[in-house]
């Protein structure tokens, strides 16, 4: 595969789609979808996903968080296929793109979307880099919730309809908690790494047990929280999603039992086929009658 196509981890990219999927969705359930605009928020969200990935290539490789013998997928720095120079310039490009495209939607959102912006390109660096890098905190869970949810739900949402909804809340949590079991499940395999390289994840931090526990929470979590979906009046965005309950239910019976080493890697598949078909199941309800 091309190394800047790896770098670029396309398997994680459903992170930025998903959300943008449902914000649109609940924007056209209440007649105010604008295709154009929903478009150019998905450019957006892909484009500072892969820099936040390339920032992560690179960051993570010079303060040996990953390494060579890493357990998880290749990474092209660590594995000498791209410079950690060309890897970063890279990922400023994304930025300078996703900026670039972001200026018809400000010219639209005002000074709300203006102030998103600016926190997500920013945060794709602080993500791993920076003096407080968030991933080296234990913030990582936090800010995949926060970004690839309740934001990038809201803010499409806005963008459509100028306007915020209360629903697009209970949506982005739902998401964004999805969105965190792919960092969950890479944080429970790379404990013994992490811990050595002084990266404290909540894994790093509490445990095994820990991580198998907040793994398994963060996949069924977003399904009980569906049941709001009835105080909304959206029927069919609580009945439709728990078609995904038996792959969930499997995922998080699997994380409970997970041990820290190369077969974790086989569950990151799950999740991720978890989080879009959770996501457009979700997206689906709104739609329906």
């Amino acid at each position: 595969m091309n190394p800047w196509i790896l770098a670029a981890r396309p398997r994680t990219l459903g992170a930025a789609v998903v959300p943008v999927l449902a914000g649109a969705a609940l924007a056209s359930a209440s007649d105010s979808f604008d295709a154009g605009i929903s478009a150019l928020v998905l450019a957006c969200a892909i484009l500072i996903q892969i820099a936040t990935n390339f920032f992560n290539d690179a960051i993570d490789h010079a303060k040996g968080a990953d390494t060579p013998e890493r357990l998880g997928p290749t990474r092209v720095t660590a594995a000498g296929l791209l410079s950690p120079r060309h890897v970063m310039a890279g990922g400023i490009l994304c930025l300078v793109l996703a900026a670039v495209v972001a200026i018809p939607l400000v010219a639209r959102g005002g000074l709300v979307i203006l102030s998103i912006g600016l926190a997500s390109l920013l945060c794709a660096w602080l993500y791993t880099g920076g003096p407080f890098p968030l991933a080296y905190l234990g913030l990582g869970e936090v800010f995949v919730v926060l970004f690839f949810g309740l934001i990038a739900v809201a803010g499409t949402y806005y963008l459509n309809a100028l306007g915020f909804s209360a629903a697009t809340l209970l949506a982005g949590l739902q998401i964004g908690l999805h969105a965190s079991v792919l960092l969950a499940v890479n944080n429970l395999r790379d404990i013994d790494g992490d811990r050595a390289a002084g990266k404290h994840t909540l894994a790093a931090r509490f445990g095994l047990g820990f991580a198998r526990r907040e793994t398994a929470a963060l996949v069924l979590v977003p399904f009980a929280l569906g049941a709001g979906w009835l105080g909304f009046g959206y029927f069919w965005a609580f009945v439709l999603p728990l078609a995904a309950l038996p792959l969930a239910w499997w995922l998080a019976r699997a994380c409970l039992a997970a041990q820290p080493d190369r077969t974790v890697n086989q569950l990151l598949a799950q999740a991720g086929a978890l989080h879009a078909a959770f996501g457009l199941l979700l997206s689906l309800g709104f739609l329906l009658p």
